[in-house]
Parts: structure tokens; sequence; C-alpha cells
């Protein structure tokens, strides 16, 4: 097999002449976002855009998907998932970043959190007719995470950076909150330290957009691209490598990086409000 797959690599570089990149592929178009139902108020967009449809049919799977799990029996297959789902949201999650008090109000909207994030990151990877590309009027089949655009996940870092202080000010009071920023210094270096303790809060904001964003963004380029590769050089013997290759990158995808960026976005965001909570921790 091994043999059979440097032959194939090899035939693919000793064409030069069938390997010239005439044909265009331009994976960072699948990106683009054009308005499908306009919707303009003032100066602001509302438009219903492809990123907006995958956030609207990830919302709507996640509460069914919900319903499903949650009201099933326990014993039966239906019901332990739902049951393996709770857990890992209660005690990997929720117990991990939240103090006891704080629990019972901000478990479900952490969990919430996670199982969105989990089925819109899960949706990117499933074919589905939502694409900018028609064929005889009908949309084709195509791959989009709504994650991958940085609207999104900033918009869902936007809900935890407001929690978290909103819950800080809540519970400690603006003064004693705000103070808790500034660790034990000697006031000489308070005029470099309080701006960097306030640069570090909106760090957070940017660190939780980012990641998610970055990780969704990188793994669709990667397939895309070696996809691509077949169409820019116009070699079929290049699907050889190509398709294992983004197979590989797809299959990673699906198992690994879905599911661990669902957790970390959510676990960071209990851990923020869990900490604004009880900055003394």
């Amino acid at each position: 097999m091994k043999r059979l797959f440097v032959l194939a690599s090899l035939l693919a570089l000793a064409l030069p002449q069938t390997a010239l990149a005439k044909g265009e592929f331009h994976p960072e178009d699948e990106f683009e976002q054009h308005a499908w139902v306009p919707i303009h108020i003032g100066g602001l967009d509302l438009s219903i855009t492809k990123a907006v449809a995958y956030l609207l049919l990830g919302a709507l799977v996640t509460i069914v998907g919900g319903l499903f799990f949650m009201r099933g029996r326990t014993l039966t297959r239906r019901g332990t998932t739902g049951e393996l789902l709770y857990d890992i949201a209660q005690t990997q999650v929720a117990e991990q970043g939240l103090p006891s008090k704080a629990i019972a109000r901000w478990f479900p909207y952490v969990a919430t959190l996670m199982l969105f994030i989990f089925v819109v990151n899960l949706l990117g990877f499933i074919p589905l007719p939502l694409s900018d590309e028609k064929w005889h009027g009908l949309p084709t089949l195509g791959i989009y995470a709504a994650t991958s655009s940085l609207s999104v996940t900033l918009a869902l870092a936007l809900l935890t950076f407001v929690f978290t202080h909103f819950e800080g000010i809540r519970y400690n009071g603006p003064v004693r909150y705000f103070k808790s920023w500034i660790p034990e210094v000697p006031k000489a270096m308070l005029p470099l330290i309080v701006p960097l303790e306030i640069l570090g809060q909106f760090m957070r904001l940017i660190s939780l957009s980012v990641r998610l964003f970055a990780n969704m963004l990188a793994g669709h380029m990667l397939i895309l691209t070696f996809v691509g590769l077949i169409f820019v050089l116009e070699n079929v013997v290049v699907a050889v490598i190509a398709v294992p290759a983004a197979t590989a990158f797809y299959l990673f995808e699906v198992v690994i990086v879905v599911g661990i960026q669902a957790f970390i976005f959510a676990a960071l965001s209990a851990i923020y409000i869990g900490s604004a909570i009880e900055p003394e921790h």
C-alpha cells in the first residue's frame, strides 16, 4: 500500500504538463456572506445570510435534541445519552468553574452554550443545501461552519463577557469588584498594573472568540484547499493524495475539534463568571 501511495505521488509530480495551475479555485469564497433576505433597520444590517441560516438551524437542532435526549427514560439508550451530556455539563463544566451558590443560576447558560456550539460546529461538517451556489435554481450541497465567522464567535463571547461583569458587580458591588482586579503591588506600580489588568479583561473576550473562530476556519480551509488542488492542478492523479488528506482532516475535526472547542468555550465561560462572583479565588 505504501509503495502504491509513493508511486501515485511520483506520478503526480512527474506530469508537470498536466499539473500546471490552469484551473481556478478560491476556498476563501466559501466564507463570504451574501444577503439572502435583506433586512436593514437604520444603519444596522440584520440580513439573513448563510451564517444566520446555520445559526437558526443550530438553535432548532439544539432545542429538539435537548427535548429528545433529556425526556427519554433513564434505562434506554436515549436516556443514557441525555444523562451523559447532562453529567459532562454539570460536573466537568459548571462545577469546575462556578461556585456552588451560582450553579443553579448559571448551569443552564453554560450547558446550553456547550450544546449549541457543539451542534453548530457539527452542522458545519454535514453537507447541507445551504450554499450560495445554485444548480438549476436549487442550492448545491456544501459544508460551512457558522463558528468560522468571527462575528458569530465574538457575539457568543460578548454574552459571557457581559454576564461575567454583571455577576461580579451584582455579588460584590462595583467598588469591591473592580478593586479585586488590582493585585497587591507597591503604589508606584499601579499606573502600570491597572491598564494591564483592564486590558487582560478584554483579552478574555478576544481569546474566547478567536480560539473558536480560528480552529473552525483553519479546519475548513484545509479541507477545501486539499480538495481544491484537484481542480487547480487539473490532474486527477492529485486526488490520490488530496482526497485522503482532506478525509483525515475532516475526521480529525469532526471527532476531536468539534467537541473540544464547545467544551473549552463553555468551561472558560463558567470559570470567568465564577471568578467574577468570588474574585478572591
